[in-house]
């Protein structure tokens, strides 16, 4: 392999040759490249036998593709073949594998099946539509008694189907993580003396998911986690056979391992074993109701015999970047034992890189940090952040640099991509949910289909024509126009004489509009045709109907791609739903066109995005979605105390819905119910509402974690600015102000 001066931290894990080692990696440290060059180290030692491998397991499918050329590159770098001697899997696919192998094991046959998260969703939501069709009761138990009537029926039209698919997914996950069958679940609640009343929905509705399953022969990705660890548990010989075939095992996010993840990669690599575990505690973002826990790493990290180690420098951002991350650290270190956040964040300091490192950090620049405390209302922060970018934008020395926005939530993230867009400032939003190009296509195909479930509706028609008119390109002397049209199309009190007239009375006719407006005439008749055939159309299945409205509202082939796995999905829809009328399309359309349902694009960004690729472009991205990534100026919106609790009196919580009682958080009661179900402690019984102030404490936690989060992804600039809300009611949020406080005082790190 090519010579390359490491650091000290990393040839201390490259001179690893066996054991387990467990590996503390700080933002940037370089840890990509430490564990695949330890693969190769492993691989050109010599010590494998030809057919065994090492085996490198990551959290995403991006990361395999990246850790497979890494490594191939280092051997053919050393002169040996690319390809042999390892296997890349994430914890999934490796389950996968296992199950594949020994599917009878798992009362699986052979032509099993997995469903993607897309489907796996539908399931669960039809299951929960039923359900609250016959339970809805249910709900009132747990409803504000001061709710008015009008507030009920909103919470019973709005809100609860997603309150009971919320409490469903989340209560499978946890049992599937802890090995519960429905069955068992429904033997344990059988015995006690007096129900709970969360974990009899969750069964009901857990029993009913696993019987949809059963009836496709599938099983979803948190069955397979299952059945893996069930496997190596029951047949020892094919656990050997495994632990032979990879005698290494490195692991990377192990911070976002879950217990059962744990258990599987603790089985196969045996006590004593071979494996390296590495992570970074202070970046699990993902634990919020799951049942994955930066715990798992700390701890095995402490156990006898284990190789501590850790990657603390990092070449990424500046100095004083640096110098911020660590402030926060410190700050979480110093505070009172009492307070939620003490010790929300753990040591190590990050530490740059030597002068003469491969990767020495990025100088200073002057003002490259901007902790912007003026209160702001929730347009102002737009505001105030386009024309920051403007100004950037517009210099040409950043015209080869990156920039980010990140923000705390999907949504708000969603509407800052509409707010540029106003000012054609050039944004790249692939990291959201759905693209802007897949929401685009889908707010057509909905409006149409919103039209045909309900013909009589002028308004509805207005819409469609000037959303059909806007999918096509216009000129700002169209716009006029478009605007007559559709108040025109509005003011049609019986729409079939239009649509379909009868000889003699069709208003397009008028000899006075004709003379007057004859372009509104021109426009409304060729509208008109297309209503004509959509209308024909509309005894089509649905995914017919899709492709048929497609070839008459697009020509970009990427607008038809979408379209075309538009109509498949909703095909799968119709077989799992074949009462499902028009309407019902139009509410699973309008998920996505909300961003509320994640619908792949067609984008390479899909599966692995570089951020180099986008250079003087706009990247609006969640801090969740940004992990991983970096960027030459980032900016840090809503930092405010409802996306940044601090177990303040006055902090709100996302998950506490505005119309549930005593401002119980139902997901973690929920979870609090099944854990004490399945508790070993015969005196421990569930107690109302402490679930809910645990949740707090652990969810603040992990929103500090996600503020370091955003903070690491900047290379030199870095502006944070937060929102009093929609209503006024928000603060900045405490770790933000603590920041401004010794950032002002020119503070050092210490703790």
């Amino acid at each position: 392999m090519t010579e390359v001066r490491l650091r000290l931290s990393q040839q201390s894990i490259l001179n690893y040759q066996g054991g387990w080692m467990g590996i503390s990696a700080v933002p940037g440290a370089g840890k990509t490249f430490t564990l695949s060059r330890l693969a190769a180290n492993l691989i050109l030692s010599g010590g494998l036998d030809d057919d065994q491998e090492v085996l490198i397991v990551t959290l995403v499918n991006a990361a395999v593709d990246n850790f497979a050329s890494r490594i191939a590159s280092f051997i053919h770098e050393a002169g040996a073949i690319p390809g042999m001697g390892y296997t890349v899997r994430t914890l999934h696919g490796l389950a996968n594998d296992i199950v594949r192998e020994c599917p009878e094991l798992a009362g699986l046959s052979e032509n099993y099946r997995i469903l993607d998260e897309g489907e796996s969703e539908r399931i669960l939501m039809e299951i929960a539509r039923l359900w609250i069709r016959s339970h809805m009761d249910w709900v009132e138990g747990y409803l504000k008694p001061d709710l008015s009537p009008r507030d009920v029926e909103q919470v019973m039209r709005e809100h609860v189907f997603g309150l009971i698919s919320n409490l469903a997914r989340n209560a499978i996950r946890y049992c599937k993580d802890q090995g519960i069958t429905p069955q068992r679940l429904r033997t344990e609640l059988d015995r006690l003396p007096m129900p709970l009343a969360l974990a009899e929905v969750a069964c009901e509705l857990y029993t009913e998911y696993q019987k949809a399953l059963q009836y496709r022969v599938a099983v979803d990705f948190d069955d397979l986690i299952y059945l893996a660890y069930s496997i190596l548990e029951q047949d020892e010989v094919f656990l050997e056979q495994l632990r032979y075939r990879w005698p290494y095992i490195l692991e990377d996010e192990a911070q976002d391992s879950s217990r059962l993840q744990e258990e599987i990669l603790k089985k196969l690599a045996g006590s004593p074993g071979n494996w390296v575990r590495v992570g970074d505690p202070n970046q699990a973002i993902y634990e919020t109701f799951t049942t994955a826990s930066p715990e798992f790493l700390k701890s095995f990290r402490k156990l006898p015999g284990v190789i501590p180690r850790e990657l603390p420098e990092s070449g990424r951002s500046s100095p004083d970047i640096i110098r911020l991350a660590n402030l926060l650290i410190c700050w979480s270190q110093t505070l009172d034992e009492e307070d939620v956040l003490k010790n929300g964040l753990d040591l190590p300091l990050i530490q740059p890189t030597q002068p003469d490192d491969p990767k020495p950090n990025p100088p200073d620049v002057p003002r490259g940090i901007t902790l912007f405390m003026k209160e702001l209302e929730d347009q102002q922060e737009f505001e105030i952040v386009v024309k920051s970018l403007k100004r950037w934008l517009e210099d040409e020395n950043n015209q080869n640099r990156t920039v980010a926005v990140l923000v705390p939530r999907n949504q708000r993230a969603m509407d800052f991509v509409e707010f540029l867009n106003r000012y054609q400032i050039p944004v790249v939003d692939t990291l959201l949910k759905t693209t802007t190009q897949t929401r685009s296509a889908a707010r057509v195909l909905k409006k149409v289909l919103e039209w045909l479930a309900s013909p009589t509706s002028a308004i509805k028609l207005s819409e469609l024509y000037k959303t059909w008119r806007s999918a096509r390109a216009i000129t700002a002397d169209e716009k006029p126009t478009i605007e007559r049209v559709a108040k025109w199309i509005q003011r049609q009190s019986l729409l079939e004489k239009w649509v379909f007239p009868f000889p003699g009375e069709d208003p397009l006719d008028d000899e006075k509009l004709l003379s007057t407006d004859p372009t509104l005439v021109e426009e409304c008749s060729h509208f008109r045709e297309l209503l004509r055939r959509w209308s024909m159309a509309v005894v089509l299945p649905i995914d017919q109907l899709i492709l048929t409205l497609a070839q008459d509202l697009f020509t970009a082939p990427a607008d038809l791609a979408v379209a075309h796995k538009l109509a498949g999905a909703l095909d799968i829809l119709k077989s799992m739903n074949p009462g499902w009328q028009l309407k019902d399309y139009v509410d699973e359309l309008d998920k996505i066109v909300k961003n509320e349902r994640r619908f792949a694009g067609f984008s390479k960004d899909d599966l692995n995005f570089n951020p180099d690729d986008y250079k003087g472009k706009v990247v609006v991205a969640t801090m969740h979605k940004a992990k991983g990534l970096e960027w030459d100026r980032v900016y840090l919106m809503s930092v405010n105390n409802y996306d940044f609790p601090a177990g303040d009196p006055e902090d709100t919580y996302i998950a506490e819905d505005w119309f549930i009682r005593d401002h119980l958080n139902l997901t973690a009661e929920l979870l609090e119910q099944l854990r004490i179900l399945f508790s070993r402690d015969e005196y421990e019984w569930y107690h109302e509402g402490i679930a809910t102030l645990r949740a707090r404490r652990d969810y603040a936690r992990e929103r500090l974690r996600l503020l370091y989060v955003g903070i690491t992804r900047a290379r030199q600039e870095l502006v944070i600015t937060w929102n009093t809300g929609r209503k006024g009611r928000y603060h900045a949020a405490r770790a933000l102000m603590a920041l401004e406080e010794l950032w002002r005082q020119n503070a050092q790190p210490t703790c």
